[in-house]
């Protein structure tokens, strides 16, 4: 079997998308299918594809030459924010299995298999019609191959370790503000700061380093992983990173920096798991971020957090909705019904 993906991403809006794509590749290869990636991006993208077989090609733009390719696939995923609905249209009359990606219900989705395990998806009353079928819910988020399997995680008493992440490029600075207000606030704490490739507050991030405040950069999935294991807390932005974050048991306080974060933020707020501290304009998102702070000081309040987040995600979902695909291209097309 041949799987192509159509994604973005880059410096400028990220690499998230390209990251949630990966972890379905993975399960793809696991599964024995071939998969190619197509990707509309800059040179930074390079760096996270490295190990996979890609092409950066502006697939949108492109999309009357380009779709002449899909023949040459078995299914088609689509991770974007910026394909037109004409482009998912010639892919579900193609005769390949479609999976698209969504996670606010973007568009109304032609025939083929939609993808959203938010923890906020089964709340978006997608339309139920004949030939679509929906996979929702954490029970299917794609994690990286690094999360699918874990070593236990020991919460310990007091709170020690902080791990700070705002994604690859750190649009809105908020890495260094958080920084500082930590120094200040519990200067005891040891600070973990993950260095996105996209990053341009570099300068100023490194004059903050010290014996308490230690830089990491071009982390592997598996660096990223015993990173999260070790910390007691994260304080981090609200993407897919959040989804890694339940899944080693590492509480956290969140803020949203893109407008497609909000409902995560107030999703994993909801259900216990992590701390909303809001909107990264706020005025009080300071004085939110050190009461939730506070709250996570207690053990307890950490350890109920750490358990809300294992029992929600379990990293199998990339390889549910591998399975999932590669039955619905055995059946001929025909999708699987309720």
């Amino acid at each position: 079997m041949k799987v192509l993906f159509l994604t973005e991403g880059s410096s400028s809006i990220g690499f998230g998308h390209i990251t949630r794509c990966l972890s379905l590749y993975q399960a793809f290869q696991k599964l024995g299918a071939e998969s190619h990636m197509v990707v509309k991006g800059d040179e930074s993208t390079r760096s996270v594809l490295k190990g996979f077989s890609y092409e950066l090609f502006d697939w949108q733009e492109g999309w009357k030459g380009f779709k002449e390719r899909l023949g040459e696939f078995n299914a088609v995923v689509v991770d974007s924010y910026l394909a037109s609905k004409s482009i998912y249209e010639d892919i579900s009359e193609c005769p390949t299995t479609a999976l698209y990606i969504d996670d606010y219900k973007r568009l109304d989705y032609p025939k083929g298999i939609v993808l959203n395990g938010s923890i906020y998806a089964e709340e978006l009353s997608y339309p139920q019609r004949e030939g679509i079928f929906y996979l929702l819910g954490t029970k299917y988020i794609p994690l990286r191959q690094a999360f699918w399997r874990l070593e236990g995680r020991r919460v310990r008493k007091s709170l020690k370790k902080v791990l700070i992440t705002f994604g690859g490029d750190d649009s809105k600075n908020m890495t260094p503000e958080v920084i500082r207000f930590l120094r200040r606030h519990l200067p005891e704490i040891e600070l973990h700061v993950v260095i996105g490739g996209g990053f341009k507050n570099r300068e100023d991030i490194y004059r903050l380093s010290d014996g308490k405040v230690r830089l990491h950069e071009r982390l592997s999935a598996e660096q990223m992983k015993t990173l999260m294991l070790e910390a007691d807390l994260a304080i981090s932005a609200g993407g897919q990173t959040t989804y890694e974050l339940a899944r080693t048991g590492t509480p956290a306080i969140l803020v949203a920096v893109a407008e497609n974060q909000l409902l995560n933020c107030e999703g994993w707020h909801k259900v216990g798991f992590a701390k909303y501290a809001g909107w990264w304009e706020d005025k009080e998102l300071f004085e939110r971020l050190g009461r939730y702070l506070q709250e996570f000081i207690n053990y307890q309040e950490r350890l109920r957090a750490s358990r809300i987040g294992k029992s929600l995600v379990d990293g199998k979902g990339a390889l549910r909705v591998v399975k999932f695909v590669l039955m619905a291209f055995r059946k001929g097309l025909s999708y699987p019904s309720l």
